[in-house]
């Protein structure tokens, strides 16, 4: 449908206002030289205008050159026929360059080896019949009971399927939770995960700085603290147990939320995986957890369990706003937990990563200082934010891109650089790891 509006205000004839309106969108490259109108009668009915008005304005464009009809084709932009096409501008050609190999800490590591199971996950999806109206307002109700089970068997939740929402990912979640919390600010790790930290400003809520490697002591402030406690991001330290315990008594003396956001515990592979802090105050964390690092960050699904006392609340929010993820990526997740597609994907990972990290160490130990243990898909190195600056800009002239402490930071002073090593092949990898040894060398 042509980007067409119509003002019946406007004193000039309708069907001169729509050749007007076609002639740019010819004139600004929107429409170009070979492309196809509409027939009049589709456009009229479009448009909501008798079908003369149509008629009218196409006539119009066909006398001064800017379409022309084709016996038996319909209607088509003149091309290069006429003073009028000659000025028509042409589309740009895309551009092929070629993109940078993603050093991040957000791109996971997927074992091809496991694609049977993925393809066979969205085939049974196309046969299924989808639902006829909003579904359960919590998300897939089968999706739920093993979302559920996989909690209690891997993160030492006891949960119901029934405490479990299905989301958009963590940020959605986020949302969610915020949506029934009251509008006070918002307290959160610094450094910090960035999407957090914008996803509460949209809001209208302040941002309050929580200094990542301390206890928190004081939330009197806030309605809620956003944590990242089995590894904290960026700097990637288990959050230790007496700064959990502390935590979990200042938001129950000051009346805030803890949210839980566990985004990679189950790639822990120099400890055990950590007990979800959920798992010892369920009535006052808030638990999201994520498919990105584990199937893939473009499937945008998660899911959330929220303290009981917001429960009525979320749910209700949800059932007026319709705000879950798409019924097939559900479905496909559903059989993808199902058949033991993520169980497998994150056991091949662990392993990946495991080998990875040391080459990672070796690499660039001489130049940097660790700032914590290396765990997951990343690593983040302490150093002078010029060298900083200067390795990333020559990473870049490679083709890897990686990002910068500082631009997880906030009030804290921190600088040098996140390294990850989920995404790329081990070529890539190395490689990448070569440039950025040479430039921190230098």
């Amino acid at each position: 449908m042509l980007p067409l509006t119509l003002d019946r205000a406007d004193p000039r004839p309708l069907g001169l206002q729509l050749a007007d309106q076609v002639r740019r969108l010819v004139v600004a490259g929107t429409l170009a030289p070979g492309d196809r109108l509409p027939s009049t009668r589709r456009l009229a009915a479009d448009l909501g205008v008798a079908r003369s008005v149509a008629e009218q304005a196409w006539d119009q464009l066909r006398a001064e050159g800017w379409i022309e009809g084709r016996q038996g084709s319909g209607t088509w932009v003149t091309g290069g026929a006429g003073p009028a096409a000659a000025a028509v501008p042409r589309r740009p050609a895309p551009t092929t360059a070629t993109p940078l190999v993603h050093l991040d800490a957000g791109t996971p590591w997927i074992d091809g080896r496991h694609a049977a199971a993925w393809r066979r996950a969205w085939r049974e999806l196309s046969s299924a019949t989808p639902p006829r109206g909003y579904d359960d307002p919590r998300g897939l109700p089968e999706l739920r009971v093993l979302l559920a089970e996989r909690l209690g068997r891997t993160r030492g939740l006891a949960v119901d399927p029934e405490d479990v929402v299905v989301t958009a990912g963590t940020t959605a979640g986020l949302r969610h939770l915020l949506a029934v919390l009251p509008r006070d600010p918002v307290a959160i790790e610094d450094p910090g995960y960035r999407a957090a930290v914008l996803t509460v400003a949209e809001t209208g809520r302040a941002v309050l700085d929580l200094p990542a490697l301390e206890p928190v002591t004081d939330l009197t402030a806030a309605c809620a603290a956003y944590v990242t406690p089995a590894h904290q991001h960026p700097l990637g330290r288990v959050m230790p147990a007496e700064h959990r315990l502390t935590l979990l008594a200042t938001a129950r003396r000051d009346g805030a939320v803890v949210v839980e956001d566990d985004y990679d515990s189950e790639f822990r592979y120099d400890v055990a995986p950590v007990p979800a802090l959920a798992s010892l105050e369920p009535d006052l964390v808030a638990y999201l957890g994520t498919a990105s690092k584990s199937v893939s960050p473009s499937l945008r699904l998660g899911w959330l369990v929220a303290p009981p006392h917001l429960r009525p609340a979320l749910d209700e929010h949800r059932r007026i706003t319709h705000d879950a993820p798409a019924w097939p990526v559900q479905r496909a997740y559903r059989a993808l937990l199902r058949d033991g597609y993520v169980d497998a994907v994150v056991r091949s990972a662990r392993r990946t990563y495991a080998e990875r990290a040391p080459r990672v160490v070796a690499a660039l130990s001489p130049y940097a200082e660790l700032a914590g243990p290396v765990a997951g898909m990343y690593s983040t190195w302490l150093l002078p934010h010029d060298r900083a600056l200067r390795a990333r800009q020559d990473a870049e002239d490679a083709g890897f891109r990686v990002t910068l402490l500082a631009d997880h930071c906030r009030s804290a002073d921190l600088s040098g650089l996140v390294v990850g090593f989920g995404g790329p092949t081990d070529e890539q990898l190395d490689a990448g790891l070569a440039v950025l040894a040479r430039s921190l060398a230098g």
